[in-house]
């Protein structure tokens, strides 16, 4: 366990209120690919102040479509410092990785001292920040992303070289996509709504994931949103699970 990791669950563990910012681009923003489902920012927010009881604390999401962690730093007031937050999640690198439409190209020291100083402002403001790699992408249909894996290792290694909490959301789909059949590993079929943006089951796996890392899970064991969370993985990785 790393000290940030002992003092987010300390927080969780007292009864003072409590302000979570998570921030990112298009998959924390979480518009359109859920169909009109909640998104995982949201079932945070059911979670923490629904089945975990902190009604005072608040879940705020700047997440904004199309963004990368250098537009991030450069807007870092609005983003996270002006909320006084007490966590801060970044997801980010799934447009940072490209090597087609970026001009100049993003290359990966770059993008990992990006992630580095955004991890130095948050502990700046005595707030704890925790790492999330971006998930897995279709690079059948989105070959732009080639360089995701890359970017998502870029992530560990800051969180491993500082401390950081990581919830690493690409090995976590990676994972999901093993054995579901030939010609379909390392792709996440029935989580994601297009090459790179997570559907309803796909948001319901980050959330589970960011509960489990952060040791919601355990403080809510019988919490019923983290259920119905596992029953839609469950059927995205089985589409005809539960038999009829």
């Amino acid at each position: 366990m790393t000290a940030d990791l002992d003092r987010v669950q300390g927080l969780i563990a007292s009864d003072r209120p409590l302000t979570w910012v998570l921030t990112g681009d298009s998959i924390t923003h979480g518009l359109i690919h859920t169909r009109g489902a909640r998104n995982y920012v949201e079932h945070l927010h059911e979670l923490i102040r629904g089945d975990l009881g902190r009604v005072q604390d608040v879940v705020i999401n700047t997440a904004i479509t199309g963004w990368r962690a250098d537009l991030i730093l450069d807007d870092f007031d609005r983003r996270v410092a002006d909320w006084n937050p007490d966590v801060v999640t970044l997801m980010i690198g799934t447009n940072d990785c490209t090597a087609v439409w970026l001009d100049p190209v993003i290359e990966p020291d770059a993008f990992e001292e990006s992630i580095a100083e955004f991890v130095r402002r948050v502990r700046s403001l005595g707030a704890v920040p925790v790492l999330l790699t971006p998930p897995t992408v279709d690079l059948l249909h989105a070959p732009d992303r080639e360089r995701i894996g890359e970017f998502a290792q870029r992530i560990r290694d800051v969180a491993a070289r500082d401390d950081v909490v990581l919830v690493d959301q690409h090995a976590r789909f990676t994972e999901f996509s093993a054995g579901t059949g030939p010609g379909n590993e390392g792709m996440p079929w029935g989580v994601l709504d297009d090459a790179f943006h997570p559907n309803a089951a796909g948001h319901a796996l980050l959330a589970l994931e960011v509960a489990r890392v952060l040791g919601l899970d355990a403080l809510a064991p019988d919490s019923r949103v983290l259920a119905d969370l596992a029953s839609r993985v469950a059927v995205a990785r089985h589409p005809q699970w539960p038999p009829a």
